[in-house]
């Protein structure tokens, strides 16, 4: 099970009992903020796409939604999300557990800068009912991510 290799990779980290996972589903933004007490946009989403290049993933904060006109310069295509299906054979994750941890070689990692307003963050562990809280800086480190970049766009609320 995906969790279990998150598991595992946190655990060479010490980290492993950070893991927090639920009775209930945190396989959306929504069910994740319900589940661990907080915000929807601090629910560090891990969005996957197919490029030319092979798999990305891009990881978001809750409330940001993907914008196609800066998506498309970023990575010159169209944004393209996996299946279900190809999301477990060429990321290592299930959609709902999808996270940038123990994923499969070759898949690039991209950090929104979405992301940035907060301190914290709860990206999921593998599983749809699953979280670890991560600073920016673990985020980063632990994310093995490629570059931040900028390729969502906010709700208007969140821009005042």
């Amino acid at each position: 099970m995906a969790i279990e290799k998150v598991r595992e990779y946190f655990r060479q980290f010490g980290m492993e009992d950070r893991i927090r996972e639920f009775d209930v589903s945190s396989a959306t933004v929504e069910l994740a903020a319900q589940a661990l007490g907080c915000e929807g946009c601090r629910i560090a989403k891990t969005l996957s796409f197919i490029t030319p290049d092979g798999p990305v993933l891009v990881v978001a904060a809750g409330d940001a939604k993907i914008d196609n006109p800066k998506y498309k310069a970023q990575f010159s295509t169209k944004a393209k999300m996996l299946t279900p299906e190809q999301a477990v054979q060429l990321i290592g994750h299930a959609v709902g557990g999808v996270c940038p941890f123990a994923i499969n070689e070759g898949v690039k990692v991209y950090l929104d800068e979405s992301l940035k307003r907060f301190p914290t963050v709860f990206p999921a562990c593998g599983s749809s009912n699953s979280a670890i809280e991560l600073t920016i800086e673990e985020l980063e480190k632990h994310s093995s991510y490629t570059s931040w970049i900028d390729v969502c766009k906010l709700p208007e609320a969140s821009l005042a």
